[in-house]
């Protein structure tokens, strides 16, 4: 392993060397060759793949099998087979809706932002980041199209011209939601794919079998690796960059108008934009490591996903945690100082009532339990940080379950009820979890999980590489 370790540039002899402060991006001593050996193969199956990615394919599977039986039975009973009643006219759809849509944050910061900021760590981790904001997001449309009831009816809430002069209430943040994550989804997948184009050419041609080939070829659309396609491709990945930046603000903040533009206590805050991004970005982190710590031990891509990159994440996660812990004592002390009975009886209620367990569970997972990301040794230690993210993946969805459950008290005391998840929801919810993992194992499979193009820029010129700066990595 080479993380930790200071790239040295000489100046020639008899000149002092320059020391650049900068982990190295890549361990061992690679080619061009072996950057596609190890990760190209993986996806041509030339290397056999491990014993755990068929066992966690296999869980993933069942788990979709059971989503489907959970969504046949929805559609054919309705709505009231979940736990939402009258107080709580959400409760798990919009909870895990909120959630998925937050997981898919990382994978657009990493690709976009990073890359805009020339930050060479992301390399190693986008592809992988960008295919799980693709996943995250299909498994967080399900849920407002099943809540509609009705979601043979979706195409409602687009504005085409119809007959029957029903539009959508344009001024809903629901209809806002809609734009937002279909434009997310639609540049996610294309900012994807375009990033994919010179990995399907590698494969192309380095691929054992004649249908291999064949598919790669098609995938690759004609790529030759001339000057001119890499000026064209470095041109739009740049382009898909910038226009992929402001959604990763824009989309959870829309989401977050959900509750923000509502008058309820508690939910009609200005931070909620904000802090509904800043915890996106936190689960999307902590998702990130979850995923890559098991990858690069299965797969024995300890020389890409080097603990310099591990720790980079860790870092980020640290940094966001302590944001979102700075948004929950925001809204407490916001809560008694307006001297808004509602605002501060629904405080009470939220720390101290029927569910009040859930709050405490909440600032557990995503207070107490981060601060051990503040000793580099447990940032090392790949045990301890992926419970950690297993942790704050946890207390973020009870985040987004304490906030709708708020609604099970309203102003008056009559009104007031108590919401309980039934099977239905959770089978729903678990079989997400299904979906998510059965198209990731499958992505793992047949995709390069690491970007062999970029990897082999940050090479160095003996390598074939271009020491990292190409126009799109490295040093501005």
């Amino acid at each position: 392993m080479s993380t930790g370790v200071l790239e040295q540039h000489g100046d020639g002899p008899g000149v002092a060397p320059h020391v650049e402060a900068m982990p190295l991006a890549i361990g061992g001593n690679h080619s061009l060759g072996s950057v596609v050996d190890s990760i190209g193969d993986i996806a041509t199956c030339v290397k056999p793949h491990p014993r755990e990615w068929y066992i966690v394919f296999a869980a993933g599977f069942a788990m979709f099998g059971m989503f489907a039986v959970a969504v046949t039975y929805l559609l054919t009973m309705g709505t009231g087979i979940w736990g939402i009643n009258v107080p709580t006219a959400w409760g798990f759809a919009i909870i895990n809706f909120v959630w998925w849509i937050g997981i898919g944050h990382a994978g657009t910061l990493i690709s976009a932002i990073l890359l805009l900021l020339h930050q060479r760590w992301r390399t190693s981790i986008n592809r992988f980041a960008e295919a799980m904001t693709i996943f995250a997001v299909m498994c967080a449309g399900v849920f407002p199209l099943l809540h509609m009831g009705r979601p043979w009816l979706a195409y409602w809430l687009f504005p085409f011209p119809n007959n029957f002069a029903m539009w959508p209430q344009f001024r809903s943040p629901l209809a806002w939601d809609v734009f937002a994550v279909s434009t997310y989804f639609t540049v996610s997948v294309v900012f994807w794919y375009v990033g994919l184009i010179p990995d399907f050419a590698v494969l192309r041609d380095s691929s054992p079998t004649k249908i291999q080939k064949w598919i790669y070829g098609m995938l690759s659309m004609g790529w030759r690796g001339s000057a001119y396609h890499w000026r064209r491709y470095e041109k739009v990945y740049l382009i898909l960059a910038g226009i992929s930046t402001p959604l990763v603000f824009s989309v959870h903040s829309i989401v977050s108008f959900d509750f923000a533009v509502s008058i309820v206590p508690l939910w009609h805050a200005t931070i909620f934009p904000p802090f509904f991004v800043i915890g996106a970005i936190f689960s999307g982190f902590a998702m990130v490591l979850v995923l890559a710590i098991p990858l690069r031990k299965w797969y024995h891509l300890e020389d890409f996903i080097t603990d310099w990159h591990i720790d980079c994440c860790a870092k980020v996660m640290l940094a966001t945690g302590m944001m979102v812990s700075y948004g929950y004592f925001s809204e407490v002390w916001m809560a008694w100082y307006s001297h808004s009975e509602y605002e501060w009886g629904t405080s009470k209620q939220r720390m101290f009532g029927p569910y009040g367990w859930s709050f405490w569970c909440l600032i557990f997972c995503n207070f107490v339990v981060p601060q051990i990301l503040w000793v580099k040794k447990w940032r090392m230690n790949s045990i301890v940080l992926f419970s950690v993210s297993i942790v704050a993946l946890i207390g973020m969805w009870f985040e987004r379950y304490v906030i709708v459950i708020t609604l099970t008290r309203e102003y008056i005391p009559a009104a007031w009820g108590r919401y309980a998840p039934t099977i239905w929801d959770w089978a729903t919810f678990i079989g997400t979890f299904g979906m998510f993992f059965t198209f990731f194992m499958l992505f793992v499979r047949y995709v390069p999980m690491i970007s062999m193009t970029e990897i082999r820029e940050l090479l160095p010129k003996k390598s074939g590489g271009r020491d990292g700066h190409a126009s799109a990595e490295g040093p501005p």
